[in-house]
């Protein structure tokens, strides 16, 4: 009998692309169903494979005060039934959870329908999704080994991230190609993630004359931030987000200038991509990509940029020291344990069942 599984996770392209790298290791052997949001990112990324997919309700998580805090219990609550009548009529053998809001109601709904859930959490410190939702489940694995600190020490497991084989699969020349680059003039790769990110954006944009002079430059801007007086710049390509021709792109770049998600730094980490991280200041977050971040610099993988004080001469001072010292950089990463094994790790534990 074939074996069934659900993912679940959504709201960015974080909580979206691991699953999809795990989806792609069980596609062949086993039965495949994805619960998510209505409108999120992770209904587009996941139909894009095929795969079957379940919308149910979801109330995002804030730990903020907001109106909407009055009436998103109520979409959770009908989010958990709606996943609970679901996951009834699915009968997985297994449930993985990458995180995000709308996996809490499907974790809940797993529980009460005695199903085995994983989750996985990839900061340093979790997000309150995996806080409330580790109460349900049978384990939690972790990217970093600092993240155990935070939950009941029977129930965790580290892991490592999971990197997509694909990620690792790139085609320089390709890249290339689809850039409209040339070979004998660095790349440099600018990622703010799948919902953009403002102040890099502007200060990129701003740099950009002087950049140019050295460097080629891809930016994924992200939803809504083309803009496209810049269009015919040459040099400089940009895209609200880039899917499947995103390992190319990767293998073309020679250095990379992203916020501080854990899931994209240890794909810059197994690819050996020399970094400039920009973490999402405490004003807009809880303060878990600075400690992602962090955590590389002490480990001498990157160079770590204030999004509070950033300006453009800084950004471009950040970027020639690291394009400069590229090499020990690349040294250090290539001397880390072993950083592409995570979705062994984590399938050696769903597979049991």
């Amino acid at each position: 009998m074939v074996k069934k599984i659900v993912f679940t996770g959504g709201g960015s392209a974080g909580h979206v692309t691991p699953n999809l790298a795990l989806i792609d290791k069980l596609k062949d052997d086993w039965e495949i169903a994805y619960i998510g949001s209505k409108e999120g990112i992770e209904r587009t990324l996941v139909q894009d494979r095929g795969i079957k997919y379940y919308a149910i309700s979801s109330g995002k998580l804030r730990r903020y005060f907001d109106m909407k805090n009055f009436k998103d219990p109520f979409k959770v609550l009908a989010g958990v039934m709606q996943s609970f009548f679901t996951l009834r009529k699915i009968k997985p053998d297994v449930i993985f959870s990458k995180g995000g809001f709308v996996s809490v109601p499907v974790v809940i709904g797993g529980w009460l329908n005695r199903i085995p859930v994983y989750i996985h959490e990839s900061d340093i410190t979790p997000g309150l999704a995996n806080r409330i939702a580790v109460n349900f489940a049978a384990k939690l694995f972790v990217t970093f080994e600092e993240a155990a600190a935070n939950f009941p020490k029977e129930k965790v497991i580290h892991t490592g991230a999971p990197i997509r084989d694909s990620l690792l699969k790139g085609d320089k020349l390709k890249g290339l190609q689809f850039l409209g680059f040339r070979n004998d003039k660095p790349v440099l790769l600018v990622m703010g993630g799948s919902l953009g990110a403002k102040k890099i954006n502007e200060m990129i944009r701003e740099a950009l004359p002087k950049l140019l002079t050295t460097y080629q430059v891809v930016h994924l801007c992200g939803k809504g931030n083309i803009d496209t007086d810049l269009d015919n710049t040459a040099g400089y390509r940009q895209f609200e987000y880039v899917n499947k021709e995103l390992p190319d792109v990767l293998a073309a770049s020679s250095l990379i200038v992203s916020r501080a998600g854990s899931n994209a730094i240890f794909e810059f980490l197994a690819l050996k991509k020399p970094m400039i991280l920009i973490p999402l200041p405490l004003r807009s977050s809880r303060g878990d990509q600075i400690l992602n971040a962090k955590s590389f610099r002490e480990r001498g993988f990157c160079e770590v940029l204030d999004d509070d004080t950033l300006t453009a001469d800084e950004l471009l001072s950040g970027v020639q020291q690291v394009y400069r010292d590229r090499y020990d950089y690349i040294d250090r990463m290539a001397a880390a344990p072993n950083t592409t094994n995570g979705i062994d790790n984590i399938l050696n534990w769903i597979t049991k069942h």
